[in-house]
């Protein structure tokens, strides 16, 4: 495992999970197999772990990074129930996707290539699920030192970058509402979405929409001049201190008894949401391994994002654009939350170890005896510091480890559950 273990591991997930499509009666016989050689393998290390001091100091920002995750992706849901419900059903029936010209040349390599080739782009190879699975491996080879401690570290820093990814797109779909690839997809996940639009599109949408002139008035006289005549109201729900969120959310009388399983049912949302989500997973996947393992498992990695980046448009999940932003938006946030976790950032002891190492150098060739009696008792009372600031008792460190790899697999469970629809 702490040579190609690791890649060897991932690629059987990969290879042995598309079965199901392959040789179902092979799968389900394969995928318990390799499930119980990696749990025991991660089993069998996790007492040998030298590095638990370290988790113990990762696990609040890891805690903390949860916390702002589950933050990011509650308003993400409030944005995406609005952006859907804002304009009504009957704009989606009759709104026309955008033209796509990456669509466009997957269809005419359809009919260039080979028909195995076309077979294979289409295959579904890799899911959000797989994504996920493939960076909780990442995180658990620390205990065979496949990749540098802490795992929490790592496991802050990919769930920080997500949550602010997560951020972020919510705040750009919502400014700008765009049309789905797929029409129809609204009135069959949202058919109690009410069809009229909200009475703000009706004042400030609808009377310009589709009329040029009215539009020119409109930045003539920056201002709504145009008499929508009786807005057509909406139902509002009884959902206490969070009754507010009735105007955003537009419930109907069936569904409007919680405003949180309301949201539950917003699942991806049937706007066009700039950017990909699903991208967004696995670019922050691939950057993860190739910072902390590199090796061939990274480029293939990388493969399988750009054959999920293709799926996602020629299935139109989503448009081509939302992939190419989620792909650069991916990589630098994860280049910009290096102070969490970094497999080269060197920690405040070792840069204070390393001054003391380059005086003592200095003085031994000046000769300097005096400096170099002061730097080694310097280094004699870091190191005591260091030693002090590991002392953790055996039995709490222990009740500490089981904590972490249960808690940790409980949140695996929880992942992979809740996202097996995508």
């Amino acid at each position: 495992m702490s040579g190609a273990g690791l890649g060897i591991a991932a690629i059987s997930y990969v290879a042995v999970d598309y079965m199901r499509y392959v040789s179902p009666w092979g799968h389900s016989r394969l995928q318990p197999v390799l499930w119980s050689v990696l749990v025991l393998a991660v089993v069998t290390r996790v007492p040998f772990y030298k590095h638990w001091s370290k988790e113990l100091r990762a696990a609040i920002p890891f805690l903390a990074s949860i916390f702002f995750l589950l933050g990011a992706l509650l308003f993400e849901a409030l944005c995406v129930r609005s952006v859907t419900a804002v304009l009504g059903l009957d704009w989606h029936r009759d709104t026309s996707p955008l033209p796509d010209t990456g669509q466009w040349f997957l269809l005419a390599l359809n009919e260039s290539l080979p028909e195995t080739i076309v077979e294979i782009l289409r295959a579904h190879i890799i899911g959000l699920h797989h994504f996920l699975m493939l960076f909780v491996m990442l995180g658990f080879s620390v205990v065979f030192d496949s990749v540098k401690a802490p795992g929490l570290g790592l496991g802050a820093r990919y769930i920080f970058t997500m949550g602010l990814g997560r951020l972020l797109r919510a705040i750009t779909f919502v400014s700008t509402i765009l049309p789905s690839a797929r029409p129809w997809c609204a009135s069959a996940r949202f058919n109690n979405v009410p069809s009229h639009p909200h009475r703000w599109a009706q004042k400030y949408y609808v009377p310009y929409a589709k009329d040029p002139s009215a539009i020119r008035q409109l930045l003539h006289w920056d201002a709504a001049y145009a008499d929508p005549g009786n807005y057509i109201g909406d139902y509002r729900a009884d959902w206490g201190p969070m009754s507010f969120l009735s105007d955003f959310l537009r419930p109907s009388y069936s569904e409007g008894s919680s405003w949180f399983a309301l949201l539950k049912k917003a699942g991806g949302g049937c706007n066009d949401l700039l950017y990909s989500g699903h991208m967004l997973v696995a670019v922050l996947t691939a950057m993860a391994w190739t910072e902390a393992y590199g090796g061939f498992s990274s480029a293939l990695i990388w493969l399988l994002v750009a054959h999920s980046a293709q799926r996602e448009i020629r299935e139109r999940h989503h448009y081509s654009v939302d992939c190419v932003v989620a792909i650069y938006v991916g990589i630098l946030l994860w280049k910009m939350t290096g102070f969490i976790w970094s497999n080269k950032r060197k920690s405040k002891q070792t840069v204070r170890l390393e001054k003391i190492q380059n005086g003592l150098i200095h003085a031994a060739k000046d000769s300097d005896m005096e400096t170099v009696r002061r730097l080694v008792e310097e280094m004699e009372v870091s190191l005591g510091e260091e030693k002090q600031s590991g002392v953790v008792s055996k039995r709490a460190m222990t009740v500490f480890a089981c904590a972490t790899v249960i808690t940790t697999l409980g949140i695996v469970v929880l992942a992979l559950t809740l996202t097996s629809d995508g």
